[in-house]
């Protein structure tokens, strides 16, 4: 009986000890879409999971991937106060808005829903980066570009962080494309990669 009383004690203290160390690794939450998911490729292989593998990234910080294929901003900003809550992250990397430029939303809906979402970051005691989106320009010259300003425009109005484009170097490029011209091949996965570190390496920097 002393003998299972002591293990169990050692087993809940081992837990404790586990779960303190959980919550005292700062986390980065990834609120993204498609791009982010792993849409096509196996979740390993995509960015967000080889970002975690990154040495700067795995003894020291932790990523949650709240993201989700097919999420819009709207999806996004219903979801945000519950995963603030549950994991109280020390930055919050917004990867949304492609799905609205894709279904032609009108960017006042787009503009609205990413301000509450760096609002309720902010609020949350977290640091906000930005990951540019751009979309073809046969969705109409003027709304593209506008659609790709609007990240600028947040993050100088919000002191964010911006990553200019997250596909800056593949979108453009077939081959690194999947067959549907919208989600990179999973040899793009490192650039992406290399897309946000600046970004990020810079915010970490400015947090230690």
């Amino acid at each position: 009986m002393k003998m299972l009383k002591l293990y169990l004690f050692l087993l809940l203290t081992f837990v404790i000890n586990i779960t303190a160390a959980e919550n005292s690794t700062p986390k980065i939450l990834m609120m993204g879409d498609s791009l982010s998911a792993g849409y096509g490729i196996d979740l390993q292989q995509g960015w967000v999971s080889l970002l975690q593998e990154d040495i700067t990234f795995k003894n020291h910080w932790r990523i949650i991937n709240a993201s989700v294929s097919g999420e819009t901003s709207t999806g996004g900003r219903e979801r945000l106060p519950a995963l603030l809550k549950q994991h109280q992250p020390q930055i919050v990397l917004l990867e949304l808005g492609g799905n609205d430029g894709l279904r032609g939303q009108p960017l006042k809906i787009l503009r609205d829903n990413m301000q509450n979402m760096i609002d309720a970051s902010k609020a949350a005691g977290a640091k906000v980066i930005l990951a540019g989106m751009q979309i073809p320009p046969n969705y109409g010259a003027r709304y593209a570009r506008q659609f790709q300003n609007l990240y600028v425009e947040l993050a100088e109005k919000n002191d964010a962080a911006l990553i200019p484009f997250l596909l800056a170097g593949i979108a453009d490029n077939k081959a690194l494309m999947q067959n549907d011209g919208i989600h990179p091949t999973a040899e793009a996965q490192p650039m992406i990669v290399q897309n946000v570190m600046p970004t990020l390496k810079e915010m970490l920097q400015k947090n230690k």
